[in-house]
């Protein structure tokens, strides 16, 4: 239903509905809905949005009733203008409301992160530059975050702390120097290491010592450009600290292989989409 590598969807689903229903159920609409009414809805964008989470929802609602019909009108990673129907669905009324909040809340939050995405991917096109989103995920949500991500056009960085060494300053620290830590990450057989620098004078013992991939910090665009000429191409440069949609462009423009960018997680607002409801026989 959906690809996301670790994702268990039953397990998600189950534990955000169990979230909501808590020892008692839906007694709203236990007490308000027959038990044999049956609803027809649709879920609709208010604002222009990147799509991400759609076979989520509908797995939402089949848990509550198998015999859901759902009609998905638009695909995942689509980016579609305001007022555009979503998903169209016919069930039980009971089922779809109770549903009804987890699977927009899904939606919601993983077409916000999507819908930024994709406006960063826009604004470096052509730049040669690749966009990069980062761990400042929600607990819990990382894989479903960093799959909106994805939707909107970014490339993943690490999934977590496992799957490739990044060395920063604070490693640094304890390390003693730039080349020390970089030494013993590779004497620990680590493939692929991750080195952040934050000045220039960094870089050349980084490499040296086996850095696989640099992490430029903080860097304003002069430095950053000084500093893609300084490495040649002998290993992927990651711009990072501070981006935003303003300054990405003249970032991007510096020659740096990748920008990475923390807010697409961190801070991207919730899309604007509704699920209209109507009685049915």
């Amino acid at each position: 239903m959906i690809d996301i590598p670790g994702f268990d969807l039953d397990a998600f689903v189950r534990t955000t509905l169990a979230e909501d229903l808590g020892d008692r159920g839906d007694i709203t609409s236990q007490a308000v809905i027959p038990e044999e009414a049956v609803f027809e809805g649709t879920m609709d964008s208010r604002d222009a949005i990147t799509v991400a989470g759609l076979p989520i929802a509908e797995a939402f609602f089949r848990a509550l009733d198998p015999d859901v019909t759902v009609e998905r009108l638009v695909g995942e990673g689509d980016s579609v203008p305001r007022g555009t129907d979503l998903m169209r669905l016919r069930g039980r009324a009971r089922a779809m409301l109770t549903a009804e909040r987890s699977a927009l809340n899904t939606v919601q939050h993983l077409s916000g992160i999507a819908t930024m995405t994709r406006g960063y991917v826009d604004r470096i096109r052509g730049t040669g530059a690749t966009l990069l989103d980062t761990r400042k995920t929600l607990p819990g949500l990382r894989l479903l975050e960093k799959y909106a991500t994805r939707m909107g056009g970014a490339k993943n960085h690490r999934m977590g702390l496992w799957d490739a060494a990044m060395i920063k300053d604070n490693h640094v620290a304890v390390a003693g120097s730039v080349g020390e830590a970089v030494r013993r990450a590779v004497a620990a057989g680590i493939d692929e290491i991750i080195v952040e620098v934050d000045r220039v004078d960094q870089i050349e013992p980084a490499i040296a010592a086996g850095a696989t991939h640099l992490l430029l910090d903080n860097m304003e665009p002069a430095t950053l450009r000084g500093a893609v000429t300084l490495i040649g191409g002998r290993v992927p440069t990651e711009a990072s600290g501070g981006v935003r949609l303003e300054t990405i462009r003249a970032i991007a423009e510096t020659g740096v292989t990748y920008v990475s960018v923390g807010r697409l997680t961190q801070s991207a607002p919730a899309a604007d989409i509704g699920l209209d409801f109507s009685a049915r026989g």
